[in-house]
């Protein structure tokens, strides 16, 4: 069984809205399809994706006639509207302070990880074949962390496309983040 960690596309960024709101741009949703069809992707897996609509929507152009699932758990950590500025600062600040929110409203990241990660192992341990999960950047980031033992990889956080890709089985990356535009 191979877990497949994939980051949403582009998203329409409103500094007015929550991000966990936003939608994914229609306008770049091409850089979505070329992630599906660059053959990476398993073709019979299950699929879950986050509740949050860009990541949904993502879900809904790579995996074709496949049914998505969507688990609320599986959600970006928590940011309310007005962060776009400095925002890689305060990420940066989140993973190397994981117990503190790095701005006011903010989830913490331990907080994130723990919730995330709980939802993986779960959706793991009760699926046979391979596995699709569809959500984001930070999430992701603190799983592959907790997954495999490292420490949290903040040169792979800031390198992370949207959309991108990363394989696990067990405790090992077998495609890091980036791979699937190489191959």
């Amino acid at each position: 069984m191979a877990l497949h960690l994939v980051r949403h596309g582009p998203p329409l960024m409103d500094s007015d809205v929550p991000a966990s709101q936003w939608h994914l741009d229609p306008a770049r949703a091409s850089v979505v399809r070329e992630l599906r069809d660059c053959g990476l992707l398993p073709a019979q897996a299950r699929w879950v994706s986050s509740d949050e609509p860009k990541a949904r929507e993502t879900a809904e152009i790579l995996c074709g006639e496949t049914p998505v699932e969507v688990r609320e758990e599986l959600r970006e950590q928590y940011r309310p509207a007005g962060w776009i500025d400095a925002y890689a600062v305060r990420v940066h600040r989140s993973l190397t302070r994981p117990d503190e929110p790095p701005e006011d409203g903010w989830e913490t990241a331990d907080s994130t990880r723990a919730r995330v990660v709980r939802a993986v192992q779960e959706l793991v341990a009760e699926t046979d074949g391979d596995l699709v999960l569809v959500g984001h950047g930070t999430a992701w980031t603190l799983t592959v962390s907790e997954l495999t033992g490292a420490p949290v990889d903040l040169v792979a956080w800031e390198r992370m496309l949207l959309p991108d890709h990363c394989v696990l089985d067990g405790e090992q990356v077998l495609h890091a983040w980036g791979d699937w535009q190489r191959s």
